[in-house]
């Protein structure tokens, strides 16, 4: 799988244009991705020595990535005359999502398993007689009324 992740308060707390403290496990778990031959790209606002920075930070603490802000690594305007920064990934991962950032222990959960968030909500109140109960502590999440 291509998954696409974005650095700045998603890898790294955001405190552009500095490198903020790691988020937690978020290392971790792209090294787990990584060893899982998933295909990681760099997708981020960072350019030139901003990039170069990002980069060399993740690659410190062991993270490589297949190439960053496209595609492929060499992706270049001179050899793609339609090169875009909008990138063809399976999976993105950024802090602006709707919903916000999950936890990377989730993250890793969702992508290794294939699964949606809503499918691990499911699995945490799978058994409980009364999930789905309007009266009940244990209503049944909004998205599942569609």
């Amino acid at each position: 799988m291509i998954i696409a992740v974005d650095f700045d308060g998603t890898i790294v707390e955001n405190r552009y244009p500095e490198i903020g403290a790691e988020r937690p496990f978020a290392i971790e778990t792209l090294k787990m991705l990584n060893a899982e031959r998933h295909r990681l790209v760099l997708w981020t606002c960072r350019e030139g020595k901003l990039l170069d920075d990002a980069l060399e930070w993740c690659r410190e603490r062991g993270v490589e990535f297949y190439a960053a802000n496209r595609d492929y690594p060499e992706e270049t305007t001179d050899n793609n005359p339609h090169f875009s920064r909008k990138l063809k990934a399976d999976l993105f991962i950024d802090d602006r999502n709707v919903g916000g950032l999950p936890d990377w222990g989730t993250i890793y959960r969702m992508v290794s398993r294939g699964k949606k968030w809503h499918h691990l909500i499911d699995e945490a109140y799978e058994g409980q007689k009364d999930y789905g109960d309007p009266s009940s502590r244990h209503r049944r999440p909004w998205y599942r009324f569609w």
